[in-house]
């Protein structure tokens, strides 16, 4: 949602009692921009030649020490929070607490566009013009109006879980009428995350299509995964934020994306909640991703 929005639900949160007045995923906004990591660019699909052409000699990766240096970081930190990340080029993954359920909040708009994709695609047509418009301004600006109107194209909660069922998402729960307030995983969101970086039931121009738009995030919402992205690499993400009230306390913060660069292909998901403040979230989130991504670069 634009900037302007977040001031006037944060003075709405602050002037009523926790659970009243607007809806949780209303209140979310847009977020500063950030130094950390590179800008997303635009996910170009990976050619067999390219996969194939990925460094072979490395280091087995450590996922005990790994793990530990991982609990290690949560045990300090404010919150709770879990990570997935898979590397398609060398097939290695890495995860803790991945299948942890998390409010899903904005990352809940990348599920709602491929299943209408999918649903559109078995009526052998594409999306208006109309419904273009709108998928640009949720997943590039993150706009809830937007969202909204494309969940309800999609047959709401009902219409999105046939369309998971299809992805293998086994972990996600979409809320019926309030999307922001659907449950997800990390590892979920990999399985999403992968069905459109790797193949799946939705076409190959679906999947580009929504990649796209994930690598063309306004600029100030370029951050979370993207912390974990080298000078040149290209990132793919979206990003979600909220306060929640009537599914726990605190802020849910989640990240997930695509990092792709000549020697890796990862897909990463960093899912947080009960954050003390949007900056706690974020900074977890961000420092889980670059973590456990730079791990599996060695």
């Amino acid at each position: 949602m634009r900037r302007q929005l977040i001031v006037l639900a944060l003075a709405a949160s602050a002037a009523a009692t926790a659970g009243a007045g607007l809806t949780a995923h209303w209140i979310m906004s847009d977020e500063p921009a950030r130094k950390k990591g590179v800008q997303a660019g635009a996910a170009e699909p990976i050619s067999g030649d390219r996969a194939a052409g990925a460094v072979a000699e490395r280091r087995p990766l450590d996922t005990v020490q790994l793990r530990r240096t991982v609990r290690a970081y949560n045990a300090q930190r404010p919150g709770r929070a879990g990570v997935m990340a898979l590397d398609l080029r060398t097939g290695w993954s890495f995860g803790e607490n991945e299948k942890a359920r998390f409010v899903s909040a904005s990352i809940m708009k990348v599920d709602i566009l491929t299943g209408l994709l999918l649903q559109r695609q078995n009526d052998r047509r594409g999306l208006s013009e109309n419904e273009k418009d709108l998928a640009k301004q949720m997943i590039r600006e993150s706009d809830n109006s937007a969202a909204d109107a494309l969940y309800a194209q999609s047959g709401y909660g009902s219409g999105i879980r046939k369309a998971n069922q299809r992805l293998g998402l086994t972990q996600t729960t979409p809320f019926q009428t309030s999307w922001g307030s659907s449950l997800t995983s990390p590892a979920d969101q990999v399985r999403l995350l992968g069905a459109l970086a790797a193949g799946g039931p939705l076409d190959a121009s679906g999947r580009q299509y929504i990649l796209g738009l994930m690598g063309s995030v306004l600029r100030e919402q370029a951050w979370g995964v993207s912390a974990a992205a080298r000078p040149g690499e290209r990132v793919a993400l979206k990003n979600g934020w909220t306060p929640v009230h009537e599914q726990g306390s605190g802020w849910a913060i989640n990240s997930i994306g695509r990092i792709t660069g000549p020697d890796h292909d990862f897909l990463v998901a960093v899912c947080s909640g009960e954050n003390p403040t949007m900056e706690s979230g974020i900074t977890t989130v961000e420092h889980m991703a670059d973590l456990v991504v730079s791990t599996m670069r060695r």
